[in-house]
């Protein structure tokens, strides 16, 4: 059961190098979307945003810890793109 003031969870931001974008860039975020809805149904990934400029996403992670976050963004297909990655514990309160 979900406590929701003890529920960890991981932001994690990744930018992306929008003006060196490959030439299989649509193979790479189809391979992506498998990716992260693989991640969904094994419920280890609770959202994921596109960002607004098209220059990355911010994926919401929950019951890992921040190093099993990034060894997951570091096998997505756009992670190799990456201008940046941030990333950020958090509680959630409701």
């Amino acid at each position: 059961m979900e406590q929701a003031t003890t529920v960890n969870r991981i932001q994690a931001i990744l930018t992306i190098d929008i003006d060196n974008l490959p030439s299989n860039f649509q193979e790479i975020i189809k391979h992506e979307q498998e990716v992260v809805a693989k991640w969904k149904a094994e419920g280890i990934l609770e959202n994921l945003f596109l960002r607004q400029g098209k220059n990355g996403a911010v994926l919401i992670f929950k019951d890992i810890d921040e190093a099993k976050a990034k060894e997951l963004m570091e096998t997505l297909p756009l992670y190799k793109l990456q201008k940046s990655v941030e990333y950020f514990a958090l509680i959630k309160q409701f």
